[in-house]
């Protein structure tokens, strides 16, 4: 290669795939002519000038214009190659003068906001150069001037920002990541699959998953799939699926699968999403020292390695009854309902599966399979994990301010009460307001922070008799409420039309879809809170690192640390 062709990471093309097969065995002819005659030089002179013209077909001088670019080039045959017109179509050969009016004419008026039409941009570079006594270009000229600009520059100018960044490159470098757990990137989706109920195994639609892979080893670290579109809740329940051991998890499902990915992420990387912007999940990332950060608008790229994963899922989710698809070519005149096979608990026993066999296949990108990556990644730097995953949770749920009464607290109409409240009811009046957080998925608890901010308290509703719900189904009560003409609403109404609301669901499950779907939606949500035993009011449990989690140990079990401020969510 030659050096002058080399410019800051540019090599020239010279001609060897632009040219036309007779153009470049004209030049080779005339290479194999003038190379030789270059080398002689003046011997033989005007008499060998006259042979080589006779052998080419061409003039004496024409050899001699032949042999300056020869000695002036690097001596290759793409110095020969037949030299092209600079003028002729599309050349400018206008004035210089008619060339300063046309990029003034496309500067004021062609590159704007206003997109004017190409024959209003040369009627006025007409009326510009009849103004200076200069000949007007045709319309092919200005055609061409504007077809001859810079793309992306001429639709940033013309359309904005947003409309050109498809012609923009992706731009930037992802920064590079060196360790097991140094960033994690968390996307969700809805899966390309219909699912049935428990009870009747008829279809309720479509669920979501939420996944976090850990970007050094491409290993998946984090997996919940819920009925429930995406939401902070979501996020959180695939940190806590990430941070704690995965052992419990598994044999929960009934399966038997090899899944050591497990640890604190060091950074989450996450979209633009509202869901990734809530102040509960960026405090609970702040207490546990785990730095949000955000790809930059209008460059997908940079979650990049969560949506592959995410793809490679979906494909196959594909191979399953009930797919949807990507897309409804590809679905054509196949029926997702009517195949539909699976529960969301077999759904997610499935992808569990699915994920162990991705751990096992060489990833094309590290040469390593994702196990044995992480595996060598997480010996050089032992990835830290929480014991109690309950007590993590509390850190990312949605949080509420209230003040204490003689009978405890009231939420959206609902009261809770404890008697281990009693001993801060008695100097109520001195105590600013409790921070609460409440679990979407079942409301029939809620966690009090208490006054000194060590532990979390667990508090249950005042009547214990009352059943567990969920915020979707305590929302659609209040509305039906509402619906009713109920200008007040109390706790004893809210409940009997929560009663009331199941009692149709049970009625209406096996016939209509929705009704099954929210009758899922409830039992899932009881089943997830029942599944995770509540932390106890005591001092949060130290992190310790992945390999001190052998087999068999105990895990400490504490309360979740508080936050100096939070704010309702």
């Amino acid at each position: 290669m030659h050096d002058d062709a080399v410019d800051e990471g540019r090599v020239a093309e010279r001609g060897l795939l632009t040219v036309s097969d007779e153009v470049w065995a004209l030049a080779v002819r005339r290479a194999e002519v003038i190379g030789p005659l270059a080398v002689a030089g003046t011997a033989g002179g005007a008499v060998a000038a006259e042979v080589a013209a006779e052998r080419l077909g061409i003039s004496r001088r024409q050899v001699y214009v032949l042999l300056r670019r020869w000695r002036e080039g690097q001596g290759v045959v793409s110095d020969l190659i037949p030299g092209r017109s600079s003028g002729g179509r599309g050349g400018q050969r206008l004035p210089s003068a008619v060339e300063v009016v046309i990029r003034e004419v496309l500067r004021k008026h062609y590159l704007t906001r206003q997109r004017k039409k190409i024959t209003a941009i040369h009627r006025e570079v007409i009326r510009v150069c009849r103004t200076r006594g200069l000949p007007a270009p045709s319309r092919g000229v200005i055609v061409r001037r504007i077809a001859a600009l810079d793309p992306l520059a001429a639709m940033k100018a013309r359309e904005g920002a947003d409309a050109a960044r498809s012609l923009e490159s992706a731009g930037g470098r992802v920064p590079p990541v060196t360790r097991v757990l140094e960033q994690v990137q968390i996307d969700h989706t809805v899966v390309d699959l219909i699912v049935v109920d428990e009870r009747h195994r008829l279809p309720i639609g479509r669920p979501y998953v939420t996944v976090a892979i850990d970007v050094f080893s491409r290993s998946i670290v984090g997996l919940v799939v819920t009925l429930e579109a995406p939401s902070a809740l979501s996020v959180g329940l695939c940190l806590a699926n990430m941070v704690t051991d995965k052992r419990a998890w598994v044999e929960r499902l009934g399966i038997e699968v090899d899944w050591p990915m497990a640890g604190k992420p060091g950074e989450l990387f996450l979209d633009n999403a509202a869901e990734f912007k809530s102040e509960a999940l960026r405090r609970g990332c702040q207490e546990h020292g785990i730095t949000l950060d955000y790809r930059p608008v209008g460059r997908p790229h940079y979650g990049g390695v969560i949506e592959r994963v995410i793809g490679t899922l979906m494909e196959m989710v594909h191979e399953l009854p009930g797919t949807t698809f990507s897309n409804p070519a590809q679905r054509g005149s196949y029926d997702s309902d009517a195949k539909a096979a699976l529960t969301v608990a077999e759904l997610e026993k499935w992808l569990a599966l699915a994920v162990a066999s991705y751990h096992g296949r060489v990833h094309g990108t590290t040469g390593q399979t994702p196990q044995a990556r992480w595996v060598a990644g997480n010996a050089e730097t032992p990835a830290v994990t929480v014991a109690n995953e309950s007590a993590f949770l509390v850190d990312f749920l949605p949080v509420f301010r209230r003040r204490l009464t003689r009978t405890g607290f009231v939420i959206d109409h609902v009261h809770y009460f404890s008697d281990a409240l009693k001993p801060w009811i008695a100097r109520r009046d001195r105590l600013d307001r409790f921070v609460i957080r409440r679990d979407p998925r079942d409301i029939s608890r809620i966690w009090v922070l208490d006054p000194e901010g060590e532990t979390y308290l667990s508090v249950p509703y005042r009547t214990l008799s009352r059943p567990a719900m969920s915020v979707w189904e305590h929302r659609a009560a209040l509305e039906r409420l509402r619906h009713e003409g109920r200008a007040q609403v109390d706790e004893q109404a809210l409940f009997r039309m929560v009663e009331q609301m199941r009692a149709i669901t049970v009625t209406a499950r096996s016939s209509t879809r929705k009704a099954r779907r929210d009758a899922e939606r409830r039992d899932k949500a009881g089943a997830a809170t029942r599944s995770r035993a509540a932390p106890a009011a005591s001092v949060p449990p130290e992190d310790l690192p992945a390999t001190a989690l052998e087999p068999g140990s105990a895990s400490p079990v504490g309360s979740a640390a508080p936050f100096e401020v939070i704010e309702q969510w």
